[in-house]
């Protein structure tokens, strides 16, 4: 056989079954062979298309006032909640662990109807910046801006006849963001889902001359059952729920329009969160807008790995590691995720 007729046939083959052939005789082998990039660890990783490194990590943090020792969180195994005299040396110990960004939640021993602690310059809110920017200047502190974990109701804002208000929380969300941002925050991040938040924050900071301070928006944010763990560890469960202002978890085409309205109103990072349910939001956000986008791997999807670990269901690791290059190739460029500290100190 001429090569000319072995070559004619091996795309004719090409053409009927979708794999090109070299026919040689009666046998025919592969002239495409996908497996050749995968015969070393080298070559793997030199066509490796999606890669997951420190850079890309945010470690969230519980920080409790008023206590002696760490409480651990029995819904999340390992993380737990920091005494605030311990703050300073935990800061550290993270830096070196080669995290570099984190986001602090305040359990809060002073709570009341307005979250008015958080409002304070010698609040929960404002101490704990200030401690972990004295500790490690370098270190990017980001501080969720929120009321959840100040209120005795639970609920992110401001609440009157049973429903929490959009707009009188919208001012207390604008003080609470300045409030952070003097105490040291490098960057807010508002979580409320409040209609309008990203715009009251951006005016409000702007107006305070802090204008370079930027803002993560928790932007497509679902009512999800994956928080679940989070609210023990931050201690803002409630009687109720916050559907009617996050969103249904059913709607991925409001998901986008949320997005899309916090980067009109000034956003500089879009998050997605939760993370797995929602990586069909994540792939489409990412063809809809040129911002970087966050995605926040939730406690409940943190102790879902954990629990199935810990019953030898599944390589811990290895799964941390698939789930987060999910992240990764559907279009997020950061991933907050309590794993952090652990995948930074092993270098990922």
């Amino acid at each position: 056989m001429s090569s000319d007729t072995a070559f004619f046939l091996a795309q004719k083959a090409f053409g009927n079954h979708g794999r090109a052939v070299y026919v040689s005789g009666m046998a025919e082998t592969p002239l495409i062979r996908p497996r050749r990039l995968r015969r070393t660890e080298a070559l793997r990783t030199m066509v490796r298309e999606t890669s997951v490194g420190p850079d890309d990590l945010i470690y969230p943090l519980f920080v409790e006032e008023e206590i002696d020792a760490p409480v651990p969180v029995k819904a999340m195994p390992g993380v737990v909640r920091l005494p605030e005299k311990h703050l300073a040396k935990e800061i550290k110990a993270i830096q070196a662990d080669g995290v570099k960004a984190i986001m602090m939640f305040g359990v809060s021993h002073h709570k009341d109807a307005t979250g008015s602690n958080s409002l304070k310059s010698d609040g929960l809110l404002s101490r704990m910046i200030k401690r972990a920017k004295d500790a490690s200047p370098e270190l990017v502190v980001i501080a969720d801006i929120c009321f959840c974990e100040y209120t005795d109701h639970g609920h992110c804002g401001v609440v009157e006849k049973g429903a929490v208000h959009n707009d009188k929380t919208l001012v207390n969300l604008a003080q609470q963001a300045v409030m952070a941002v003097r105490a040291g925050a490098d960057m807010v991040a508002p979580s409320a889902m409040m209609d309008g938040q990203v715009r009251a924050i951006r005016h409000a900071l702007d107006d305070a001359g802090m204008e370079d301070a930027p803002i993560m928006a928790y932007s497509s944010k679902m009512a999800s059952a994956f928080y679940g763990p989070f609210r023990s560890a931050a201690g803002c469960s409630l009687k109720g729920d916050r559907k009617d202002y996050q969103m249904d978890p059913m709607n991925g085409r409001e998901a986008l329009r949320e997005s899309l309205l916090d980067e009109a109103e000034g956003a500089d990072i879009l998050m997605v969160k939760p993370g797995l349910a929602y990586l069909d939001v994540l792939a489409r956000l990412r063809e809809k807008t040129l911002l970087p986008i966050a995605v926040y791997q939730v406690s409940g999807e943190y102790a879902m790995i954990k629990f199935a670990a810990q019953a030898g269901a599944l390589d811990e690791k290895r799964i941390v590691l698939e789930t987060l290059g999910a992240f990764k190739r559907a279009g997020a460029d950061l991933i907050l995720t309590y794993f952090a500290r652990e995948l930074a100190r092993d270098g990922v």
